[in-house]
């Protein structure tokens, strides 16, 4: 049962960190330390990446209207009423911008990824990954402070564009690094709002996250005992619970504010994983 707990604990963290572009590997690497499962080393690898297929469930929950390719309109007249099943334009284009930013990843990650695991998945390296990326978003939002944003909507998001938080996102593989915060970042670099760069991230983390979790649950199989499976399970309903909410929070936040609080705060996170580790660990 206290497994049971600490799968809880480690699905708000899920929930929130996906998200926030904070980093969630450091903050499950801090917390592994301190609330340790008593599970397998090949089963807490597994969890911590298919958890997120509930941070999945929230997105899909969320934008059902925009993500829903397919419409339905119904005639009448002498015949009794027919449903005419269509293609929504808008869902479709931003499906294919969403597959094109995928690409990069799978290109890189699927043949790389237990590779790129053994030789960055470490405190250094995520510390290191947090405080870069917090001075970017620092140096990002200063120097575009008084920049209209040249894709302030969805429609203006092009297929070009795509590719290249594609390409950005691929960054994220190296842990510390954040998925969400690197497509955040790379969205405006490439001119995109606040606002845009946030929800294409969240259409983009679909497949990639869905992708990753398949992958190992592959690699894990589905023989889980009933505690892991309830352990899972627990994680994954609690990360989509926490994830509706920090959503909404986000993309209200932004309309208001610039992400520097978030860059501010991943460099005192990076400062504490080395701390600790190095220092307090020893």
């Amino acid at each position: 049962m206290l497994d049971i707990f600490k799968a809880i604990f480690l699905g708000i963290i899920e929930g929130i960190t996906e998200w926030l572009p904070i980093s969630s590997t450091g903050h499950l690497i801090l917390a592994n330390e301190l609330i340790k499962l008593n599970v397998s080393e090949a089963f807490m690898e597994m969890f911590e990446v298919v958890i997120q297929l509930g941070a999945i469930m929230a997105v899909v929950v969320l934008f059902w209207n925009k993500l829903w390719p397919f419409t339905t309109r119904q005639s009448s007249g002498v015949t009794p009423i027919v449903k005419n099943i269509g293609i929504k334009k808008s869902s479709f284009s931003l499906w294919v911008k969403v597959i094109i930013a995928s690409l990069p990843a799978a290109i890189i990650g699927l043949p790389l990824d237990d590779k790129i695991n053994e030789l960055f998945f470490n405190p250094t390296t995520v510390a290191v990954a947090l405080i870069v990326y917090g001075v970017a978003f620092i140096l990002i939002e200063h120097f575009k402070k008084n920049t209209e944003p040249k894709v302030a909507t969805l429609k203006q998001f092009t297929y070009k564009t795509a590719l290249f938080v594609g390409l950005f996102q691929a960054l994220s593989m190296i842990p510390g690094t954040s998925r969400s915060g690197s497509t955040i970042l790379g969205a405006m670099l490439l001119g995109c709002s606040r606002t845009v760069a946030a929800e294409f991230s969240f259409y983009l983390a679909v497949p990639v996250m869905f992708g990753a979790s398949a992958l190992k649950l592959v690699k894990f199989g589905l023989n889980f005992t009933g505690t892991e499976f309830m352990i899972l399970a627990a994680g994954m309903i609690i990360s989509f619970a926490v994830s509706i909410i920090v959503i909404k929070f986000l993309l209200g936040f932004i309309r208001k504010n610039s992400f520097k609080a978030f860059g501010y705060y991943r460099i005192a996170l990076g400062i504490i994983v080395l701390l600790y580790f190095y220092v307090l660990a020893k």
